[in-house]
């Protein structure tokens, strides 16, 4: 009986983009290096990292699934050749049962796997396929993956480590459970688990439990980065056999969790016969035996971040992910004095950087001077590129040649505007940001083709009370307050006409926003709402407006999912739908 081995697990918390084979395999090798330098013996990498997550429809390709494979082998080798053969690597990447078909591309069912691999001394030396599939939510993984229905084992010296991917730490039975009849000293979940609002205390619950129901150590390690509506925070993990939490990784930045675990010998005893996970095990040994160590690694447990400093780093990763993986060198918006433009500000800068930006006042005639100072003032504090295009001349021309009246008159002004943006966006290869919060999308509170353009709305997913809760929390950060306190102060109001306030047309925000939160985010119905003390003439004109507007939303820019459902890929309703709650049946 040897002594009980130890084995330095590193984590690597980085950052994939979707389609960059080489860009990702080379940020494996880079990483690795590292992690054999800090004298690792297994480094992991997070769920289908050779690809980026979600790969959606590219899983069709025959080309991509090949090229994923062929990355896979051609990584293995480049690692050997780095002199970082010994080290046992971990990665993601998608997989398919057998040769893909060279005569047609694949089909929903067609074998597609969710797969990780062990890599060692130039070779692939183990696979697993991801055994549960989400279909919830953002995932539609039943539509792309097929499931896998093997528990793979790795021996690394003296030590067994379980393979699994993602969703299988996330419900209970299949691979855990085998796990604990196979016996491991440490289950490796590699994950691409998207950021939602205190997301961070269910997954230490739940990798917990999964520690216990597995009997063995568990290492979390979690991809950071935006990829479309996505962002993914990290906060990777190393759970102990009994529940304890040994190591953690902050949020929202890249990072490599060094650890050293005390993991049971394994035995050669074979699993018992009978169980009930539904899955069979394979075993693997690699050759060779671990590598000393020298002195003793403690990985460290982060400090957990505020809900407010939570929020805003997602929503600052996602812009800038957004806007640097997709080849664009700076952003514009309108920048109206107002608390949406002046949050969207705050945020562009602090994603891009000032000279990154662009900021537009877009002054009508019922423009306030308060509106038009307050821009200014925010342009001054943050360093932005800041300028002035009235629109009034504009309008009046289109008045001339058209007669409207009312909202025509209000939404061609926001129409106007748009037209400026589109039109620096063409001229000068800005993307444009939309500044509507999740309550007016809600509701509909905007002009299509006017104040909803853009290619990307950094405040989709925040509610309109929260908008004004980031405003305080980043203005008390240091350095210069970048939000005007009259923006924050003041009643907002779209101006578009004389003395208008946005309490003119919808409830305010405060009892607003409870009531979508209800009917969007949870699926609560009419007589749940009015049960909870809301008005029920208010419950009935908010949820017909939500309604109505269903083809708005379906038209709008993509922007960052922070809540558990954003509207988007979480929430799919027909755009021609003539339910309405509380009607008689």
């Amino acid at each position: 009986m040897r002594g009980m081995p130890t084995l330095r697990i590193a984590l690597a918390q980085v950052n994939s983009t979707v389609g960059d084979i080489r860009g990702n395999a080379a940020s494996v090798r880079r990483w690795s290096r590292e992690a054999a330098d800090a004298g690792a013996h297994l480094v992991a990498f997070p769920e289908m990292m050779l690809t980026g997550y979600p790969i959606e429809d590219l899983v069709f390709r025959n080309s991509f699934v090949e090229a994923s494979r062929s990355a896979l082998r051609a990584l293995a080798a480049d690692l050997a050749a780095d002199g970082l053969g010994e080290l046992a690597v971990v990665v993601g990447y998608v997989d398919a049962d057998g040769p893909p078909a060279i005569s047609a591309d694949a089909v929903p069912g067609s074998g597609r796997r969710d797969a990780s691999a062990l890599l060692h001394r130039g070779e692939v030396v183990a696979t697993y396929y991801k055994h549960h599939l989400p279909n919830y939510g953002v995932f539609d993984e039943n539509r792309y993956f097929e499931p896998g229905d093997t528990l793979t084992v790795v021996r690394l010296g003296t030590a067994d480590v379980a393979l699994t991917v993602c969703e299988d730490i996330w419900q209970a039975g299949g691979p855990f459970t085998a796990a604990r009849r196979a016996g491991v000293g440490l289950v490796v979940n590699i994950n691409a688990s998207p950021y939602e609002l205190n997301k961070d205390d269910v997954r230490l619950a739940l990798v917990r439990r999964r520690a216990v129901e597995a009997g063995a150590a568990v290492a979390f390690v979690n991809m950071i980065g935006g990829q479309d509506e996505l962002v993914f925070d990290g906060d990777s993990m190393i759970v102990s056999a009994s529940g304890e939490l040994l190591a953690r990784t902050g949020q929202f930045a890249e990072a490599l969790l060094v650890h050293d675990l005390d993991l049971p010998e394994a035995t050669d005893t074979p699993p018992a016969a009978e169980h009930g996970d539904g899955m069979r095990i394979s075993r693997v040994v690699t050759a060779g035996d671990l590598a000393a160590l020298t002195g003793r690694r403690e990985g460290g447990i982060a400090d957990r971040a505020s809900d407010e400093e939570e929020i805003w780093s997602a929503l600052v990763l996602g812009l800038r992910d957004y806007v640097d993986k997709n080849g664009f060198r700076s952003v514009v918006f309108g920048l109206s004095g107002g608390i949406d433009s002046a949050v969207v500000a705050a945020i562009a800068v602090d994603a891009l950087g000032p000279e990154r930006v662009v900021g537009v006042s877009l002054p009508s005639g019922f423009s306030s001077d308060h509106s038009k100072d307050d821009a200014a003032d925010l342009a001054k504090r943050t360093g932005l590129d800041y300028r002035t295009e009235p629109i009034q001349a504009m309008v009046d021309g289109f008045l001339a040649n058209m007669s409207l009246s009312g909202l025509a008159v209000e939404n061609l002004q926001a129409r106007v505007r748009g037209v400026i943006l589109m039109a620096l966006s063409n001229q000068e290869g800005h993307l444009v940001l939309t500044t509507g919060n999740k309550s007016e999308l809600a509701v509909g509170y905007s002009t299509l083709y006017g104040d909803s353009v853009g290619g990307f709305n950094p405040l989709k997913d925040v509610p309109k009370t929260m908008v004004w809760q980031l405003a305080r929390w980043r203005n008390t950060r240091p350095g210069t307050p970048p939000i005007p306190e009259n923006s924050i102060t003041k009643a907002p109001s779209a101006e578009l006409r004389p003395d208008q306030k946005d309490s003119d047309s919808l409830p305010d925000y405060e009892i607003l926003d409870p009531i979508i939160k209800g009917y969007v985010d949870q699926d609560l119905g009419r007589d749940q709402l009015v049960a909870a003390g809301n008005d029920p003439a208010l419950v009935d004109r908010t949820l017909r407006m939500i309604d109505l507007a269903e083809y708005k939303r379906r038209q709008s820019a993509p922007g960052t999912k922070i809540s558990g459902k954003a509207f988007g890929r979480d929430r799919r309703l027909p755009i021609t739908n003539l339910f309405r709650e509380g009607q008689s049946v």
